[in-house]
């Protein structure tokens, strides 16, 4: 029995990995526009993030539309299939389980945000241009 339900599952997500990629690519939202100098700012933030993800997990899908939305520049990670990105999941933030925020912090150390509702925030409330201009008035 045991058997016939992992072949079920296994079914099941070979059928809806192409359906999930596909509505992210007709469902991602354009980057928000930036001048060429706050935009170069932003990039150069981002170089100190990174995503740990599956390609197919709709939690992730949600924080790399988001990820298009602010037009951010952040280095994805496969954890499923990179065994060294998994392994490095597992040591930096304990857990293997996706999606992860790798946050280099300027004293050397590291932050690893889980949770995709939580990762979306933190990259709303850093980069989204409308979020500061809100604060500016």
């Amino acid at each position: 029995m045991r058997f016939v339900i992992r072949y079920f599952f296994r079914f099941v997500r070979l059928v809806l990995t192409p359906v999930i990629l596909l509505m992210e690519k007709l469902t991602t939202p354009k980057a928000v526009a930036r001048s060429v100098e706050d935009q170069a700012k932003v990039d150069s933030a981002c170089q100190d993030l990174a995503l740990y993800q599956f390609q197919a997990c709709p939690f992730c899908v949600k924080v790399r539309k988001e990820i298009a939305r602010l037009g951010l520049d952040i280095e994805l990670l496969d954890a499923r299939n990179d065994e060294i990105h998994r392994t490095a999941l597992v040591n930096g933030g304990g857990l293997t389980k996706v999606p992860c925020l790798r946050i280099a912090q300027s004293d050397g150390s590291q932050e690893w945000l889980y949770e995709s509702s939580a990762i979306n925030q933190w990259l709303k409330e850093r980069f989204d241009p409308s979020l500061e201009d809100a604060t500016k008035a």
